[in-house]
């Protein structure tokens, strides 16, 4: 029998490991706020308003990339809290580090043995990650974004560089910088704490089990059967 109760297969959020902070935003720089869009990316989403709009979703390649459990936005680079889903487990190698993410449970495997970048042609849903080593702090340094990457209206030449700190036993700061010349004016950054916490990670389990997204299709072609029998 099915069951719908959340925390038998998921924490939310009253049960996960909060970091206090008196911080009112995540935005640290330029002036607090993101920075206006160039009026290419005001045209950009423009168009896909009006697409939405007026899109049919007929087939799983009409669906959206999350929906089809391909990448979700806040899985990053650079990574944001959702709803849920949002734990991290964070292992370290000398040549590596792996950032392994309960969201659509993605690992992020990153060099850190001096290896440059992929070239140019290479492009990947999360892009292309190499770390170094500044003191403490790990640094991320991330390229090669596809053409349907899209944070806050970013595309392939999205560079994000991500910094983690570990300013307690119990507390990681992660910062993050953006810049993508063809979305905003100008690159802007952002600050939030990562509190330590034991866990588990739970298994992201999607298409594998859900059945509504067939059902949804198995739905559309009844309903194309029954006005082909029947036209009105």
């Amino acid at each position: 029998e099915a069951h719908y109760e959340f925390t038998q297969f998921g924490l939310d959020r009253t049960q996960s490991q909060i970091a206090f902070s008196l911080r009112t935003s995540m935005i640290v720089g330029p002036e607090g706020r993101v920075p206006p869009l160039t009026p290419e990316a005001q045209q950009r989403n423009a168009q896909r308003a009006a697409l939405a709009k007026g899109h049919e979703f007929d087939g799983p390649e009409n669906r959206t990339i999350q929906e089809r459990c391909i990448i979700w936005a806040n899985e990053g680079p650079p990574m944001l809290p959702a709803g849920y889903n949002n734990y991290l487990q964070i292992v370290q190698t000398p040549a590596y580090v792996v950032i392994m993410q309960e969201m659509i449970h993605d690992a992020r495997i990153i060099p850190v043995d001096g290896r440059p970048h992929a070239a140019p042609n290479i492009r990947k849903w999360l892009g292309d990650s190499r770390g170094r080593w500044e003191g403490d702090t790990l640094v991320v340094d991330t390229t090669n974004f596809t053409d349907k990457t899209n944070f806050r209206g970013s595309r392939e030449n999205l560079h994000v560089v991500e910094r983690f700190t570990r300013v307690d036993e119990k507390t990681v700061r992660y910062e993050f910088t953006v810049d993508d010349p063809a979305t905003w004016t100008k690159p802007w950054s952002a600050e939030m704490p990562l509190a330590r916490d034991k866990g588990p990670i739970f298994e992201y389990a999607c298409h594998e089990a859900n059945y509504g997204f067939a059902n949804n299709l198995k739905g559309a072609r009844a309903l194309e059967t029954k006005d082909k029998k029947d036209p009105k």
